[in-house]
């Protein structure tokens, strides 16, 4: 995988990923369902995070309440088989793809004692995975170094490679998003472009 970063400040950090984040930003990197995400951030940005069902803000559904869901079409279950967050664990980076179940790819971090813990996970117990997908760091990773590690442990250019995807279907097959980089979606963006044109 070659990476040729376009930011105009690779070191951008956040403070943290952890308290204090305001209550939306909490909410959204807990939401596991890619649909059920779109829908508390539409909520949220029209102001109406009250009258949305609990349903679309539960972090994790049910195995029952999974299975009804992807009923409607396989792109509801996107994001509803990642793993499990462990205590004090919050998503902070994702890549969404647009295959028939919409699979999600993303990256968790937990504060330690003395240092944040992260882990690539994705929605087939790692068998996307084809690299180092556990590190750790003293403050939160840069924004380059965060999709250096991401794409480190789970190769989208081979992804989009195998679907045979270039140019707009390429960048239309890919929603990445974090609620922690502002730029990583249009990072990941311009790494597309670079890669397929």
């Amino acid at each position: 995988m070659s990476t040729q970063f376009s930011l105009s400040d690779p070191d951008f950090r956040p403070r943290s990923y952890f308290w204090p984040i305001s209550a939306e930003k909490h909410l959204l990197a807990t939401i596991k369902g890619q649909e059920r995400r779109i829908q508390a951030q539409a909520a949220i940005e029209s102001g109406n995070l009250a009258r949305i069902n609990a349903f679309f803000l539960t972090p994790s559904l049910s195995a029952e309440d999974r299975q009804m869901f992807g009923r409607i079409h396989p792109r509801m279950m996107g994001g509803e088989y990642l793993p499990g967050r462990k205590v004090e664990e919050i998503e902070i980076a994702r890549i969404n793809i647009r295959s028939t179940t919409s699979d999600v790819t993303c990256v968790y971090a937990r504060r330690g004692r003395h240092r944040i813990y992260y882990r690539v996970v994705d929605e087939y117990d790692g068998d996307t995975l084809s690299g180092r997908a556990r590190k750790t760091s003293v403050k939160p990773l840069s924004q380059q170094k965060l999709i250096e590690f991401f794409l480190g442990a789970w190769d989208l250019e081979e992804v989009l490679e195998c679907n045979e995807l270039n140019g707009d279907e390429a960048q239309d097959f890919v929603r990445p998003s974090s609620e922690f980089y502002p730029d990583f979606a249009s990072e990941i963006r311009a790494l597309i472009t670079q890669w397929r044109g």
